[in-house]
């Protein structure tokens, strides 16, 4: 049986509990995703916490020319911009030290090469406890303007009209967009997020039927 863990514990599909205890008496490492991995982490974890991260903004500046896009059309997807006054919300995940190779192999294939991505370590926040002051170190993935599918600033109209338009081997761009902004409007109520919001509202305005975007 697993071991018994706190009441934060949801797993995602895919996800699993250790099996025993050995593991909880070593370190555990977090990782925080502010975009896709909100909702498909694709490794293993033991908790999962909504929070936030201090000093970044959330950018659709990141070009993806194989999850949301292809080489002709690349879509845009979430990177982090170093910003002293912003906080960006999204889930930490906690993984056990007999989890930490697979899930880290998983996440270099799947943000470093085929996505970009940089490591770096940050300061995560859990939602409820920020009055406290408690905090803990996270990894988190951010794409850089020396990656070669940054593509930088835009109006939010280019920007929405880029991600009506593309589709790759996770699904449409479209979709990306519209999950972020469901889980800040559920998860995060009162938070806003002014570029997010503004691309999606761009993004309904130009976007066909429902049935014809389906990811």
């Amino acid at each position: 049986m697993p071991p018994q863990v706190s009441e934060d514990v949801e797993q995602s599909e895919g996800a699993s509990l250790p099996q025993d205890h050995r593991s909880v008496r070593e370190q555990p490492v977090w990782i925080f995703g502010y975009g896709s991995l909100i909702w498909k982490p694709g490794f293993q974890f033991t908790r999962r916490r909504i929070g936030f991260i201090r000093g970044y903004s959330r950018r659709f500046w990141q070009g993806d020319s194989y999850h949301r896009g292809n080489q002709q059309a690349p879509g845009r997807v979430v990177t982090l911009l170093e910003d002293a006054n912003a906080d960006t919300w999204g889930v930490a995940y906690q993984v056990q030290q007999d989890q930490l190779r697979h899930s880290l192999e998983y996440l270099n294939l799947r943000e470093s090469v085929l996505g970009g991505y940089v490591c770096k370590t940050v300061t995560f926040y859990s939602r409820g406890v920020q009055a406290r002051g408690s905090s803990t170190l996270a990894l988190v993935y951010i794409a850089t303007p020396q990656n070669p599918l940054y593509l930088g600033p835009a109006k939010a109209e280019d920007i929405a009209g880029q991600i009506v338009r593309s589709r790759g081997h996770s699904g449409h761009n479209l979709e990306y967009l519209l999950r972020l902004v469901h889980f800040m409007r559920s998860a995060c109520p009162g938070v806003e997020d002014k570029h997010l919001f503004s691309i999606e509202a761009a993004s309904l305005a130009l976007a066909p039927a429902p049935a014809d975007r389906q990811a």
